[in-house]
């Protein structure tokens, strides 16, 4: 079994020598600094966001960048959005990328969208945590909807269970593929809506809210909102299409 200590800082600045880490797991971790010196091994696999990654002595950071952007077009589109055209064209390929896998995904047995792979969150899983970003990045802070968050939603790992059932989440639940897509559908014609009718000046309104408490007490600006949902949706359809590959090999 994965032993999963609670939040630390336990291991800041220490220092591992001549030991048998096989199988070690590190996730959700601040890694700013992390050197691997001197190490051997096979299978060695990094995921995350990294703004600057060097594998012995050479900077790999731009060509990863590039490579998951020749992969996964909609990546660059999401994170380059500027004017009201970029945001729409960025939603267009949004939407035709999860029809087609959504099509793609209907071909499994339905046990099969709610099993996981490598400790990811499942099919399933990953479209409640986008309900749950579009809810409170685009439900709340953009729209200022009075009730904008489904309990279906699935917020990161990070948020303490307590936070999320202020939000009305029901972190336990385990609905069918066709019970989350309900109101995922629901939440993305929303943001059609509004990609639809965006303008500069839109853009560049402060939102009167944050996402969801548990956010910092900052400014949040439309465009960075609408930009959170983008890549929250570019970035989880590349894991979604990964892990459907594993389970059509299974």
């Amino acid at each position: 079994m994965v032993s999963e200590p609670a939040p630390s800082d336990r291991l800041r600045g220490a220092r591992l020598h001549r030991s048998d880490l096989t199988g070690l797991e590190i996730r959700d971790c601040e890694v700013t600094g992390l050197k691997i010196v001197d190490c051997y091994g096979s299978n060695v696999s990094l995921g995350g966001y990294f703004e600057r990654v060097v594998v012995n002595d050479v900077d790999v950071t731009a060509y990863v960048e590039a490579e998951l952007d020749r992969r996964h077009p909609a990546r660059a589109l999401a994170r380059e959005a500027a004017s009201p055209e970029d945001y729409r064209a960025a939603w267009d390929a949004v939407e035709t990328l999860w029809a087609a896998t959504l099509d793609r995904a209907r071909r499994l047995p339905e046990a099969k969208l709610h099993e996981r792979v490598d400790g990811e969150w499942s099919f399933a899983e990953t479209h409640r945590h986008l309900l749950f970003a579009s809810d409170a990045w685009l439900g709340n802070a953009v729209l200022e909807e009075e009730a904008p968050y489904h309990p279906l939603g699935l917020p990161a790992d990070g948020m303490p269970p307590e936070d999320a059932a202020k939000l009305g989440l029901t972190l336990e639940a385990t609905p069918t593929l066709d019970e989350v897509l309900a109101p995922r559908h629901a939440r993305m014609a929303a943001m059609r809506r509004v990609i639809d009718d965006l303008t500069p000046a839109e853009l560049d309104r402060v939102c009167a809210r944050k996402p969801a408490d548990p956010y910092p007490d900052q400014e949040y600006v439309v465009r960075r909102c609408l930009k959170v949902v983008l890549k929250e949706e570019a970035e989880h359809h590349r894991y979604a299409v990964r892990d459907l590959a594993v389970l059509e090999a299974r």
